[in-house]
């Protein structure tokens, strides 16, 4: 037949594949397009003979009225540009294009670039687009209690007086000073009988001697008068408050909910004030109160309350009933980590809508005369209204006795998904901080599949949202199976695709390109992904494959020998024969490397003497029963190794570099471009992409190249490393990088503080912010897959600024820790400004390295140099000779120090605290900055800008590279 065109199945046979049959058949005005399922859709110019059984894809033929259609599909009346494949019809030109230019490889080919006649225009930031609620400012002073800062401590201090909320008039207040407190006309004349009638009129009776006679003292009598003024000035007063706090909860609202609110995107308004009440003051006063014979007037007014709220309860009146009521906290909330106030005021009638807030209202005070029993009775008699309010069908209103009264917002969460209210339910358990599966669960069902996925990944719920989905809707968990693998898959990270995927039997067509392309990666990554391809029957030529790798030599982890003997004892070949051979193979690759290198999790002994008896009971007998057990290989020397890089420099200046798991080395080299060594040096690929840093993903699938166009000006652009193609991205203002990212998501710092991004938009947008307005953030950004450190500088208003390291939990963001570091800065700060300072690091499990020279007596420079950890670990502190000029790299928990010996630069390197370094290397006849070291797929990466770089092992026991960076 003559074919007009192709179908490629490139989830099938993985992009690997299609672009080589698409290179083959591409001639001049041929077209390449995407089409909804992923396969490529290929239209020659010419129609090309074809035999149907050997067609690299599907032929498509050309009908009469040029339609595209596929043999035996009728294509009607279908016209030019539109192309006919089973019951679908596509329109030629609304299919995305796919370019198969990248694919080409210039090696060994001269490029001819032209020149520029003029200086090349600056690149502009790309506007940062916020996906976070405006969520407001919490004030600290005011959640502990704290006075605002008097005008003379401003001034002192040189802080600018906060804005100020209008009030209902427009006006601006132009009171100062403390707490203002707006008391009502009665009220306010209690409060002058009490502090002025009273006192006079008892002074001017003792005076005249009408009570003096009878022996009374009017002193205590006048005290007790005052203290009850300012009791009920503080207690029954109100605090001056703008028309915001109808939104709040009662005494459940204020800042903290209205910030929980906003950032789970709630409507509930925050309450915002101009004043603070100062809590313990009321405490105080409603403690002494009830020491008078006004705790039984005031007994009497909490006993009316309860008798005419339990009324309202009882005649149904919902809507007195539910705005006068008085939330009560929980067990949840009312620990010993929570301090409950002492309150007489009743509650304020509530203004806002009667259904349940998304926001975490802060803890009700307690009343004085509501013990025990009277909380046993509100409760018994919330919950009989919220059950009469679901028969009802008042819905909301029965969530919001259960959500802000009961604070029970489980249960109100279950209510809402028992009708159908799923987006409710998902609103309320997002902003109330319930499961994070629950929440994923709730926001699928609802319709919300992109905000379900973003919160699964980021609280690293995927896995228990779909095994809780399952119990009750198998349909919606295979598809949110099929969306977290997506999600895996456009991140660049095959394997973890297909991790996802694979519990599901009916999911597993969709992975194997996937599979293909993990095994394009090469090492573990390879020999992870090999047995799953074993395990849906890929053939000889996956077998013939993974022998090789078992039989192969080699360092067993950069290879994938470990990674691929774990697996098989995981995962056994669906042909037997095949299953049998390989486990053999697998068995004796353990013998011989000592174990399993790791690659189980390091898990410990008994887990390798597991995996290595599921080997043995699938190996062929007769060797099972000759092989002996794996043993640890010894050790050759405790001494730390010493390498020495290239005698000279390259041709090329390294600006940053990494050994990936293939056993290639990622080069940036600037303005000359991106290079793909192999490990003797030769080049596999290059990009014409400048770039002076990489951020690496932690799969090792994709990586970020970074150019720096000027101070704090940054331009971006995409590497996938499987189908090799450099994709540009946005140029955006940075101050600072971590040097790896989750594929997706980069973490970056900008004036406001960390901010993390989504690298898959077409716009920066940013997902997650950390710190505020008063802290910043010095030094660099330190990060693993699952931590993440950094020095903030916090500047507190009317106090002493201070320095701690913080480190949080990834990818969830959990803050884990805030540790005091000023005593480390103590003496550099004294020396110093601390934008200038140079010589510290953060590591991210959250200890600090800081340099300090030493010298001894009788010299006049310094001698040696003493690199110091500050952790919650004892102190370490490890000396070297020499002087260093610079803080030590540092990339996640490793740590590389460089000191000038004579012409060249000695570098000590460790993991963590130690007294020793783990090795130490030799940069001969190199100068200027220090070594740049990065840690990634199990291996560590030194390299200069002399055009040097050196690779070992994470324990610096092997040399896996050690090359000079040419332009060949």
């Amino acid at each position: 037949m003559n074919a007009a065109g192709f179908v490629l199945d490139v989830p099938l046979i993985g992009a690997a594949e299609a672009a080589d049959r698409v290179l083959a058949l591409w001639r001049d005005g041929a077209r390449l397009r995407e089409l909804p399922d992923g396969c490529w859709l290929l239209t020659l110019p010419e129609p090309v003979p074809t035999r149907a059984g050997r067609a690299p894809g599907l032929p498509l033929e050309r009908t009469g009225h040029g339609a595209l259609t596929a043999p035996g599909v009728p294509a009607g009346a279908a016209g030019p540009g539109r192309a006919v494949l089973g019951r679908a019809t596509h329109v030629l030109d609304e299919l995305p294009e796919v370019d198969p230019s990248g694919w080409l490889l210039l090696t060994g080919v001269t490029p001819h670039r032209p020149r520029p006649l003029g200086v090349a225009p600056v690149p502009e930031a790309a506007p940062v687009e916020e996906s976070l609620p405006a969520v407001p400012r919490p004030d600290l002073r005011a959640a502990a209690g704290i006075r605002p800062t008097s005008e003379r401590a401003r001034r002192l201090t040189a802080e600018e007086p906060p804005a100020e909320a209008p009030t209902a008039t427009g006006a601006r207040s132009r009171r100062r000073g403390g707490p203002q407190i707006a008391m009502d006309p009665r009220s306010a004349t209690v409060v002058v009988v009490l502090m002025v009638v009273l006192p006079l009129l008892l002074v001017v009776l003792y005076g005249l001697g009408l009570i003096a006679d009878r022996g009374f003292d009017p002193t205590g009598v006048v005290v007790a008068c005052a203290v009850a003024a300012l009791a009920h000035r503080v207690v029954f007063g109100r605090a001056a408050a703008d028309d915001g706090s109808a939104g709040s909860s009662g005494a459940a609202g204020g800042a903290a909910g209205g910030t929980e609110g906003a950032a789970a995107g709630g409507t509930a308004a925050p309450r915002r004030r101009r004043g603070v009440r100062v809590p313990w003051l009321g405490d105080l006063l409603a403690r002494l109160a009830l020491r008078t014979p006004a705790a039984h007037l005031l007994h009497e007014r909490h006993a009316r309350y309860l008798r005419e709220l339990t009324r309202a309860f009882e005649q149904h009146r919902w809507e007195d009933a539910l705005r006068d009521a008085l939330p009560l906290a929980s067990a949840r909330r009312s620990g010993a980590a929570t301090r409950t106030w002492l309150s007489l005021a009743l509650p304020k009638r509530f203004a806002g809508p009667l259904r349940a807030t998304p926001a975490t209202g802060r803890p009700a005070a307690q009343a004085a005369f509501h013990g025990r029993t009277a909380h046993q009775h509100l409760t018994a008699l919330y919950r009989g209204a919220a059950e009469r309010l679901e028969q009802q069908g008042r819905i909301d209103e029965a969530a919001f006795v259960l959500a802000d009264l009961l604070d029970a917002p489980a249960e109100a969460v279950a209510l809402l998904d028992r009708h159908d209210r799923r987006a409710q339910a998902a609103e309320l358990a997002e902003g109330r901080d319930l499961a994070a599966d629950l929440v994923v669960r709730l926001w699928w069902r609802a319709g919300e599949h992109e905000r379900a996925v973003r919160i699964a990944h980021r609280r690293g719920a995927f896995a228990t949202a779909v095994d809780r989905l399952a119990a009750t809707d198998p349909q919606a968990a295979r598809a949110l199976r099929a969306a977290w693998a997506e999600h895996c898959r456009a991140a660049g990270d095959r394997l973890g695709a297909v991790e996802a995927a694979w519990p599901d039997a009916g999911l597993r067509p969709t992975i194997v390109a996937d599979l293909r392309d993990a095994v394009a990666l090469g090492g573990p990554t390879r020999g992870r992904a090999l047995p799953y391809l074993l395990a849906l029957d890929a053939g000889d030529a996956t077998r013939a494959l993974a022998r090789a790798v078992l039989d192969g030599d080699g360092d067993p982890h950069t290879t994938g020998r470990s990674a691929l003997t774990a697996a098989l004892a995981d995962l056994p070949a669906a042909d037997e024969a095949t299953d049998r051979e390989l486990a053999t193979a697998a068995a004796r690759a353990a013998v011989r490397d000592g174990g399993f290198g790791g690659a189980h999790g390091g898990r410990g002994e008994a887990v390798e003497k597991t995996l290595f008896d599921r080997l043995l009971r699938r190996a062929d007998p007769l060797v099972a029963a000759d092989l002996a057990r794996p043993r640890p290989l010894p050790r050759l020397s405790t001494a730390a190794p010493a390498y020495t890089a290239a005698d000279r420099p390259g041709t090329l200046p390294v600006l940053d570099a990494a050994l990936l798991a293939s056993g290639s080395l990622l080069v940036a080299c600037g303005q000359a471009g991106v290079r793909l060594l192999a490990p003797d040096g030769r080049t596999r690929a290059h990009w014409d992409a400048p770039a002076d840093r990489l951020v690496l993903a932690d799969h090792g699938g994709s990586a970020l190249l970074v150019a720096d166009h000027g101070p704090e000006l940054r331009g971006f652009a995409r590497l996938d490393l499987v189908t090799r193609t450099v994709r540009p991205w946005t140029t955006l203002r940075a101050r600072q990088l971590a040097p790896s990212f989750d594929g997706r998501h980069l973490v970056a710092s900008d004036e406001d503080g960390i901010v993390v991004l989504d690298t898959l938009t077409p716009r920066p947008t940013v997902v997650w912010r950390e710190l505020g307005r008063d802290q910043r953030l010095v030094f660099g950004i330190a990060r693993t897959p699952d931590s993440c450190a950094a020095v903030v500088y916090s500047g507190l208003v009317g106090g002493m600024p201070f320095t701690e390291v913080w480190r949080w939990d990834l990818p969830g963001w959990e803050l884990r820790g805030r540790r005091r570091v000023d005593d480390v800065l103590t003496d550099l700060m004294s020396r110093s400004l601390l934008e200038d300072l140079f010589d510290l690091a953060a590591l991210a499990d959250g200890s600090l390295l800081s340099t300090e020279p030493e010298t001894s007596p009788g010299h006049g420079g310094p001698e040696h140099t003493v690199l110091r950890w500050s952790s919650d670990l004892p102190p370490a502190e490890l000396r070297v000779d020499g002087f260093a000029r610079s803080a030590p790299a540092t990339d996640g928990d490793h740590w590389a120090l460089t000191v000038p010996e004579g012409a060249d630069l000695r570098v000590h390197a460790g993991t963590g605290p130690s007294a020793d370094p783990a090795l130490s290397l030799l940069f001969p006849e190199a100068s200027g900055p220090g070594i740049g070291v990065r840690r990634h797929a199990g291996a560590v990466t030194y390299w200069h800008r002399s055009g040097r770089v050196l690779a070992t092992s994470a324990d610096g026991t092997t040399l896996l590279a050690n090359l000079r960076v040419t332009a060949r």
